[in-house]
């Protein structure tokens, strides 16, 4: 990156973290900008001065892997650090040049690809521009600090409900009840199942139940799994640990209750134990990702002591951008 971009982003990034840490103190600090498949995007003020930046990242995801499971085989992801005040109009330049540049890409207008933009979810003063230029919420990452928790999330526990931890014996259940979750979030474009989906699952659920002290939680009805918790220990989540304030983050990847046994209080229950397992490992932050448009979802992890912190935005195909 040219040191004249390097002084702008660094400029920028100063405005941004003060910006940023007024919205919510959860928001990390601004980094670099990551590499992109071109010259940083730039937008101007009223003054001339660089009021915002953008950089357009292309992702293939090949389908041996379980990353092409959720989402997209072909991500174009714009990150941008917008100045202020004017953050609409900015965003909305940025927005523009970024299409212009996703035309001129043939892979852009191929059916499995989308358009990506990961929002601030407490910075409203930039979602008109988003929904102006096509792209849709479609997910949230959500944030819950340690200790953190509702009164409401203190239920008893079911009567002859089990949780304990998940071993190799149990890695039928498991990965049932983890294809479970795909099935689910494909009715609201969180997943898309592929050929490979079921036998990925399967391989990365082994080498999890084989780890020690493990991260998998079963509960259990009369000897039947009835719902699952899976996370990402610190170590293995520093691919999503950047988009919050520091500290060690785990990700919730996984919690799912079969349906027929929704609504009891099974999940409230495993999620409680969990967090009681997290807390007492030393986990500062659990992040998760849910649906926007999942009923479900937003209720239940709220009572559970999250909060949203960064919102998705996505054009499926990528050429829906406008």
């Amino acid at each position: 990156m040219p040191w004249v971009i390097r002084d702008v982003v660094k400029d920028i990034n100063k405005a941004v973290t003060r910006r940023w840490h007024c919205l919510d103190a959860l928001l990390p600090q601004p980094s670099d900008l990551p590499e992109g498949c071109m010259a940083p995007l730039v937008s101007h003020g009223d003054n001339g001065r660089p009021s915002g930046l953008g950089v357009c990242r292309h992702q293939h995801l090949t389908a041996d892997t379980l990353a092409q499971t959720w989402g997209a085989a072909t991500k174009f992801v714009l990150s941008m650090r917008l100045r202020g005040p004017d953050v609409q109009a900015a965003a909305d330049d940025l927005l523009t040049q970024w299409h212009d540049h996703l035309t001129g890409l043939p892979e852009a207008r191929k059916a499995d690809t989308a358009a990506i933009v990961n929002w601030p979810a407490r910075d409203v003063t930039g979602v008109l521009a988003l929904l102006r230029h096509g792209l849709q919420p479609m997910s949230v990452i959500a944030v819950r600090p340690a200790g953190r928790s509702n009164p409401a999330s203190h239920a008893s526990m079911p009567p002859g409900l089990v949780i304990r931890p998940a071993g190799p014996d149990d890695l039928d259940a498991v990965t049932e009840l983890e294809i479970g979750v795909v099935r689910y979030d494909a009715h609201f474009g969180g997943s898309i199942p592929r050929a490979a989906t079921e036998a990925l699952i399967r391989a990365e659920t082994q080498a999890a139940l084989a780890r020690r002290p493990g991260w998998t939680w079963l509960a259990e009805q009369a000897g039947r799994a009835v719902a699952l918790t899976v996370v990402e220990p610190p170590a293995d989540a520093t691919w999503i640990a950047g988009m919050a304030r520091t500290g060690a983050a785990a990700y919730l990847q996984t919690m799912f209750v079969r349906p027929d046994e929704r609504g009891g209080g099974i999940g409230a229950a495993l999620v409680r134990h969990v967090h009681g397992e997290l807390d007492v490992r030393g986990v500062d932050l659990t992040l998760l990702h849910y649906a926007q448009v999942n009923p479900l979802s937003a209720p239940f992890w709220h009572r559970m002591g999250y909060r949203p912190l960064w919102s998705t935005w996505e054009a499926r195909p990528a050429a829906a951008l406008r």
